[in-house]
């Protein structure tokens, strides 16, 4: 998994956006729109990709924000035994899917019009998330969206659960 999260002017102010992205189709497991970069706003990203995922024995990858080295976010890291691992300071390159990420959502969604508010973000990034899982063809994965990939990937392992 990575992480990321990126800032979005509104006419209140900024709001901010984390994602957590599986890597292996790229699916956006994790996501949060909050007012403030307080480490919770992380933490639910993380709740949500738990919740998700259950991935235990899974790498995290995110950069070295004080948000994703705080205690509060190794710790439950730890405890859902995930391995943490942050990439150079100052190097937008060793995160770089996480960094994409952030680039499509903005260049997709937030540069095409102003917000007024946390809740226009919010609502715009639900339906963006699930466009981008359920319908965004990415060329890597054969021209097929995410959850497409890995619906293929677990019935062709014949994990019939995952597959559903």
């Amino acid at each position: 998994m990575v992480a990321d999260f990126t800032y979005v002017s509104t006419w209140q102010g900024f709001v901010y956006v984390a994602f957590i992205i599986d890597v292996f189709a790229g699916y956006i497991v994790g996501w949060q729109v909050s007012s403030s970069m307080e480490t919770t706003f992380v933490l639910d990203a993380l709740e949500q990709a738990l919740w998700a995922r259950r991935p235990s024995g899974t790498i995290h990858h995110s950069d070295k924000g004080t948000q994703y080295v705080s205690l509060a976010y190794t710790q439950r890291l730890k405890e859902a035994g995930l391995l943490a691992s942050t990439g150079s300071t100052g190097d937008s390159y060793d995160n770089a899917m996480a960094e994409s990420i952030n680039g499509l959502y903005k260049a997709e969604v937030i540069h095409r019009k102003s917000w007024k508010n946390r809740t226009e973000v919010e609502q715009a990034t639900l339906t963006w998330v699930d466009w981008y899982n359920n319908r965004r063809l990415l060329e890597r994965l054969g021209h097929t969206p995410p959850a497409e990939a890995e619906k293929a990937y677990y019935a062709s392992i014949g994990n019939d659960d995952l597959a559903a």
